[in-house]
Parts: C-alpha cells; sequence; structure tokens
C-alpha cells in the first residue's frame, strides 16, 4: 500500500498497439475521491484507451495502475467491478428483450432454489437503488420500449448495483436530448454528494465547465496536464486540445480548381433519436482541389458520407456529381460515374477479407475488355494489373494471390486505395483515409490524394485528424452541430486557434461567409 489522496493512479501509462500505434504514451490520470473529473481531448488523442485499461478491457504495455492506494492489476472487467470500477459504455451493453430489472442484475441474479431467477427481488433491488440514487426507472419495462435516456439510467444502476464506486461515462451525452442531459447532470451531481467518484470522458465544452471539479487533457496520446475547471478558460481548454504539433508537411502546388463536380444542396438528415444531423448543408468540391471537412465526431459527418455513399437516404435535398443526380444510386452505378470510396471502416465496407489481393485490387473492373475475352477471363491481364498495382502501391505481401486479411492493417488500406484511385476517378470520397494504420502508409496515401487532385480528380476528405484535414485540404469546412459553421478557402492562411474555436461551437462565420463553399457563378 502507499498512502495516497487519489483514489485511481495510473502512473506512466503506454499503451502500443502490435501494428506499432501508440494510443497512449507516458500518461498520468490521477483521480481524487468524490470529484468529477473529465478527460479531455478530440477524436483519437487515446481517451477511450485510457479508459479500457482501468476498466480492465485492455492491458497497459507499460505503467502501474492504484486503486485506493493499492497496487492492481486489472485483467477483466470482472477484477475491475470488484475493485469498485463501473463502466458505462457509449454504446449501451443492455438486452432489449429483458426488462430493466432484468438487465440490472443480469449476470448476479438473486436465486430462488437453484433454477430461475427470484424476479421480484430483481425488482425490489431494482427499486432500492433507482430511489437511493434519484435513478427514476420502471423496473417492469422492456428495455427496447424505453428512451435512450433511460437506458443509460439502467447501465448506471447496473454498475451501482455491482459495488462500483467509481463510474467511467464515455461520451454520455452523446445520444441525449438537451433535457435528459439536464437530468443525467442532476443525478451525477448527486452522486458525487454521496462520495462517488465519476470520470467524465467529453469533448462538449459547455458540459465540462458545468460539472466537473478537474480535467486531464489529452492529445496525440500524452497528456497535456491537470486542471482546475473554474480556473480554465473555454479558449485555453480548446488551444490544450487542439493545438497542434505539426508532425507532416505535405509538399503540393497551389491547387488551381475548375469546374463543380460535386454540388450538395440543402441537404437535411434526422436520425433514429430524432437528432437533426444535417441541417440545410450545401458545398461544392471542384475538379483538382481537395475540399476539407473538419469537425469533432458527432457533428453529421458521419451522416454525410452515409448519405453521399446511399447508405443512409437524406430528408431532404439535393446531390450531383457532374450535374448528374447521385441519391439513391446503388454503389456499382456510382463507380461507373467516376466516384471512388475509401471508406472509414474498410474491413466492412473496403474489402472482402476471405479473398485474395489481386480478387480485391481489381473487383470493380472484372468487366472491363482488357480483362475478358468472351466467356472467359484473360488471366494473365488481371496478374499483371494486380502485379503493377501491388508493386505501385507498395502493398507489402507475399504476392497478389494473398488472402487480404493476413496483412496488416496499413497494407489491407493500400489494398483499398490502389483499387479506389487506380480508376481514374473523377471524384474521391475519403472518409478517415489513414484512421489506424503506421506512418509510412499514412504518408503514401496522403501524397496519392494530392497527386491525384492535381492530376483534375476533386476530393472531398472527411477526417477526425485534425493535422490530416489541416495539411491536405486545399479549402475547409467546419461542421458543428449539423450544419456548416465556417469555409476556409485557403487553409494556407488560416489560424488553427480559430478553427478550434468554430469546431467547438464558440464561434461561427456569417452565413454569407459560410454561402462562399457553394461556388454558385
Amino acid at each position: 500500500m502507499h498512502n495516497s489522496e487519489y483514489v485511481v493512479e495510473m502512473r506512466g501509462i503506454d499503451k502500443i498497439y502490435s501494428n506499432g500505434i501508440a494510443a497512449n504514451q507516458g500518461v498520468d490520470f490521477l483521480v481524487k475521491k468524490g470529484e468529477i473529473h473529465a478527460l479531455m481531448g478530440e477524436n483519437g488523442a487515446g481517451k477511450s484507451t485510457l479508459m479500457k485499461m482501468l476498466f480492465g478491457m485492455e492491458q497497459p504495455t507499460h505503467g502501474e495502475i492504484f486503486i485506493n492506494g493499492e497496487k492492481v492489476a486489472l485483467t477483466s472487467p470482472t477484477v475491475a467491478i470488484a475493485h469498485g470500477i463501473g463502466m458505462v459504455h457509449q454504446h449501451f451493453m443492455l438486452v432489449p428483450s429483458l426488462t430493466v430489472a432484468e438487465n440490472v442484475v443480469l449476470g448476479m441474479e438473486p436465486k430462488k432454489g437453484k433454477l430461475f431467477v427470484d424476479f421480484s427481488k430483481a425488482i425490489a433491488l431494482t427499486e432500492e437503488y433507482s430511489k437511493k440514487f434519484n435513478l427514476e426507472v420502471d423496473p417492469n419495462a422492456k428495455v427496447m420500449d424505453i428512451p435512450v435516456g433511460m437506458k443509460q439510467k439502467v447501465e448506471i444502476l447496473k454498475a451501482l448495483v455491482r459495488g462500483a464506486k467509481i463510474l467511467i461515462l464515455d461520451e454520455p451525452t452523446a445520444v441525449l436530448t438537451t433535457q435528459e442531459t439536464v437530468e443525467l447532470f442532476r443525478e451525477l451531481i448527486h452522486l458525487k454528494e454521496q462520495g462517488y467518484t465519476i470520470i467524465f470522458i467529453s469533448h462538449k465544452l459547455k458540459e465540462i465547465k458545468e460539472i466537473t471539479d478537474r480535467m486531464t487533457i489529452l492529445r496525440g496520446g500524452r497528456s497535456m496536464g491537470v486542471y482546475n475547471t473554474a480556473d480554465t478558460s473555454e479558449q485555453e481548454i480548446s488551444r490544450l486540445m487542439v493545438g497542434r504539433d505539426v508532425i507532416l508537411t505535405v509538399q503540393k502546388e497551389q491547387a488551381l480548381p475548375t469546374e463543380p463536380v460535386l454540388q450538395v444542396r440543402d441537404l437535411e438528415f434526422t436520425n433514429d433519436w430524432n437528432r437533426k444531423m444535417l441541417n440545410k448543408v450545401s458545398f461544392t468540391v471542384r475538379k483538382g482541389e481537395i475540399l476539407g471537412i473538419a469537425g469533432v465526431e458527432g457533428n453529421g459527418q458521419r451522416e454525410l458520407v452515409d448519405i453521399l455513399y446511399n447508405f443512409a437516404k437524406p430528408d431532404a435535398g439535393s446531390v450531383t456529381v457532374g450535374g448528374k443526380p447521385t441519391l439513391g444510386l446503388h454503389q456499382d452505378k456510382l463507380r461507373d460515374m467516376g466516384i471512388s470510396l475509401i471508406p472509414e471502416d474498410r474491413m466492412i465496407y473496403g474489402i472482402a477479407d476471405s479473398a485474395s489481393i489481386e480478387e480485391n485490387v481489381i473487383s470493380d473492373r472484372f468487366d472491363e475488355k482488357k480483362f475478358n475475352k468472351g466467356p472467359l477471363f484473360n488471366m494473365r491481364a488481371i496478374h499483371a494489373e494486380s502485379e503493377r498495382l501491388v508493386e505501385e502501391y507498395q502493398v507489402l505481401c507475399k504476392s497478389p494471390q494473398q488472402q487480404v486479411k493476413m496483412l496488416s492493417g496499413g497494407n489491407i488500406q493500400k489494398v483499398v486505395v490502389a483499387r479506389e484511385f487506380s480508376s481514374d476517378p473523377v471524384l474521391i470520397i475519403a472518409d478517415q483515409p489513414t484512421r489506424g494504420i503506421d506512418v509510412g502508409a499514412t504518408e503514401f496515401i496522403r501524397k496519392k490524394l494530392v497527386e491525384l487532385s492535381r492530376a483534375g480528380a476533386a476530393v472531398l476528405l472527411v477526417s477526425a485528424d485534425l493535422n490530416e484535414v489541416i495539411e491536405l485540404s486545399d479549402s475547409l469546412v467546419v461542421f458543428h452541430g449539423g450544419e456548416i459553421v465556417a469555409y476556409f478557402e485557403d487553409t494556407r492562411k488560416m489560424d488553427e486557434m480559430e478553427m478550434g474555436e468554430y469546431m467547438l461551437g464558440l464561434k461561427r462565420q456569417s452565413p454569407e461567409e459560410v454561402r462562399r463553399v457553394v461556388h454558385e457563378k
């Protein structure tokens, strides 16, 4: 035991994944009993990784963890729960077909005899805890029938019933309405008053200022320090979160955009929770330019990409490429129009993982003349093409016949990119093109995007990596709350501090300034 004023002490934490990505480097995270402590940072700063280690879902590569002054090895969530740590994930872990009470006691049911669960006891337990903690829920309701704010309460109760004294809440307000958020904050303060400790992961400044006592800010996997919330201005927090160290500089000539290629007009989209995710979004991407979209995750970028790829239908608005409407067209039709797609989730949408590299690289052009001799494939031409692409795109593999799933993340991404970039695209929609891949592959992909745009492709780049979006884009729009709140015609003249303020909703440009991104003659 070492004496400590902290209930949670994570010291010198490194987390390095097998692909060499360092998610956390030398992080110290210290939380006092009975405080609400914010863990802040933009997407990919390492917040979730750090908390997964505290909840036993992942193991640190180096470093030590003390709970209540005692050194612990949190080898699994079960061990973490035994040490009084509970976690409410962003995506709730509830069983929809069971009742609230059944979910609360799941896995620890009070038994009557050996065979069946004592439901009356489960209900009594749920009622007792929901009264004690002001977390009003209906124990008999089925989870699938209750609103999302109540599901969250059930998750919190589940943790408390299991004896949690330290609660980790991961982006708890992401899916809540304003009223539900107000209610959640009341409940958290009530818990704090009863001596519970709460770790609150978020990047919403307003909420952090409102509810937390202290905060630890992460940037690029390292801690930027611990601050008293009351003494730190929103601008200061924004600078610590967003201020970047220029790691890469992309060499590129000045863009000389010509005619419009992708035209998005007045897109509106409301999600399943009745939250308006896109509100009259309009912009144009022109031939020969890279237009970047920056913004904190959850501000409409994901929905925009889904609509452009036709994974989702907008409530209103139009999308055209080269003057032709694209909404509702199948992905094959989009490809025929010269639209290339680099999806964020390469494993789901980007590749057929059990097929070979060769099959993946040319899957979009099997029907081209040069690969077909009547009813038969021209295998020699196919082999030659895939070998050329594997070489040109520096895919590290034994041969183009190797199964894609045997490759590293960076090399899988190169396979996707080789296919998408080599088909002479008119428009490239790149969604998080370098997320979670190594430095070499990242640099290569960024260089290719610049090359293609300079050769005349229009590129729309959506990336949560600020460094990437600022360095690669020629022009940039910022999304906040489902709207475009800023447009920068020339990223070289842009002030990053100011950009952080637009991203975090502290500032917005006038409607006229924003409209310029439409480029209507």
